[in-house]
């Protein structure tokens, strides 16, 4: 008989949310906010509000490199079940989604319009791309219930985040203060993606889908300035900041 392991790995689920079911407009849209994103296989939840032909979707999903992996139970259900296509139970008592205090956009090259020149043909040569990196900004604690998520950079919070609370960032995460809710840094996998804060009480602490809930949090750590990070083997590693 094979063995059967579960490992401590999460990943990292987009919720889609479509009030329209006219395709033109759902790809127009997808395509012009994935646009200089890294956004090749995320995993994609979809959540419908009006009837969508679920097959045709999942395709049109697929062909913008989105990998759906199930849908929010409700309209699509049906569709769902007669495909056996994951469903997933709705939302008790949803988060809400909160804007940062303020936000600061960088636009980066993606890549050179030289080194775009040198590797294509005459005829193939195309203008450098830049892509947007968001630094999101909070100064009030983050309470019960509320969710900062930044899908483009890099999240600080110049207060704490009470317990119920998130914060997700596809890149690095800065709290100045106590930490007692979720914190999840590096979605959509950055591997290089880092977490510090001023005081570790957290709920869970994830950094591009490895995560170590409270009760495994080394206890040396606990109540105290902390970076975190992830090293050659992949496993969360937790250090005392020294001021």
């Amino acid at each position: 008989m094979a063995d059967i392991r579960i490992t401590g790995r999460m990943f990292n689920l987009t919720r889609l949310t479509l009030d329209t079911n006219d395709q033109h407009a759902i790809r127009q849209k997808l395509t012009q906010m994935l646009q200089g994103t890294a956004a090749y296989g995320t995993l994609v939840i979809i959540d419908s509000t009006v009837e969508q032909e679920l097959i045709a979707l999942i395709q049109l999903l697929a062909s913008l490199d989105l990998q759906p992996v199930g849908v929010i139970d409700g309209i699509l259900s049906n569709q769902a079940r007669a495909i056996q296509f994951p469903i997933f139970p709705t939302d008790k008592q949803p988060l809400q989604r909160i804007k940062a205090t303020h936000e600061q956009v960088l636009e980066l090259p993606a890549e050179s319009a030289k080194d775009t020149a040198e590797n294509a043909a005459p005829d193939e040569a195309k203008p450098s791309r830049t892509i947007s990196h968001v630094t999101s900004y909070h100064n009030e604690i983050l309470r019960t219930g509320q969710c900062l998520v930044q899908d483009h950079g890099d999240i600080i919070l110049n207060a704490g985040i009470n317990s119920g609370s998130e914060v997700i960032a596809s890149g690095n995460i800065h709290i100045y203060g106590s930490v007692r809710g979720r914190v999840i840094a590096g979605l959509g996998g950055d591997n290089a993606a880092r977490i510090f804060c001023h005081s570790l009480e957290a709920e869970l602490v994830s950094i591009a889908g490895t995560y170590c809930v409270a009760d495994d949090i080394p206890p040396h750590v606990l109540k105290k300035s902390v970076h975190i990070y992830l090293n050659n083997q992949q496993e969360l590693v937790f250090e005392v900041l020294e001021f």
